[in-house]
């Protein structure tokens, strides 16, 4: 008995039950964790947002329309985008053109193209046309297009250059951090109202936009909301 008591009170060897090598232990689990940790959130901003989702969606349209010959300036039609979005500087959704708005010009040009027997049969029906919807944003995200198009922002910074394309395709993330991007820093992103629709404008160089821009904020007295409540209503 007075042997085990001598035993139990002698010092363990070298002071320590563990191995030297398990000191090292702790820094290998942190290691693994952070490692862990910068692959999942690398994944899931590659393949869980919208930039992965969507940017390069180019969906085919139940009726051809080609926007680079329809829409802006420089096309050979030189229709303003309002003409077809006649309610995005007064509605908070971008209206889809009625059929009834496609055969003002159609029923003049071209009516009986083999292409626009969609256009025609909805205008005799009243059925509309089921176009395929190609921005989208979240359900839980809100987003109100006059506000935006009444304080200068130009269809281009959210939807690139549509008066470019055959076929409208999603060329902007519009993911959150997009749009916080232009939230915080609304000078680089505002021009005259006038040049709203002009996708092709140009202010000049990045400091004259900045300039601009600048003065544009502070003379329209644009505060672009920061906080979650801005946008998730």
């Amino acid at each position: 008995m007075r042997k085990l008591i001598d035993f139990l009170k002698s010092p363990a060897p070298n002071g320590n039950f563990f191995t030297r090598s398990v000191n090292a232990l702790p820094f290998k689990v942190l290691v693994c964790l952070l490692v862990t940790g910068l692959v999942v959130v690398a994944g899931i901003n590659e393949y869980a947002t919208n930039k992965y989702l969507n940017v390069g969606y180019t969906p085919d349209q139940p009726v051809a329309f080609d926007h680079s010959f329809h829409a802006g300036p420089d096309s050979v039609l030189g229709l303003d985008c309002r003409y077809c979005h006649n309610f995005v500087d007064r509605s908070s959704h971008s209206n889809v053109p009625t059929s009834s708005t496609c055969w003002n010009c159609h029923s003049q040009v071209k009516p009986d193209s083999p292409a626009l027997a969609l256009i025609r049969r909805s205008v005799e029906t009243g059925e509309a046309v089921r176009w395929v919807k190609v921005h989208k944003v979240p359900d839980y995200v809100y987003f109100n297009h006059a506000v935006h198009i009444n304080r200068g922002v130009s269809c281009v910074e959210c939807h690139g250059r549509i008066d470019q394309q055959v076929v409208v395709g999603q060329q902007k993330s519009l993911n959150m951090s997009f749009c916080l991007d232009c939230h915080r820093n609304p000078e680089q992103a505002i021009r005259p109202l006038d040049k709203v629709t002009d996708l092709s404008w140009k202010a000049g160089s990045e400091g004259a936009q900045t300039a601009q821009g600048t003065k544009f904020v502070h003379d329209w007295k644009v505060n672009p909301p920061q906080s979650c409540s801005g946008c998730h209503r």
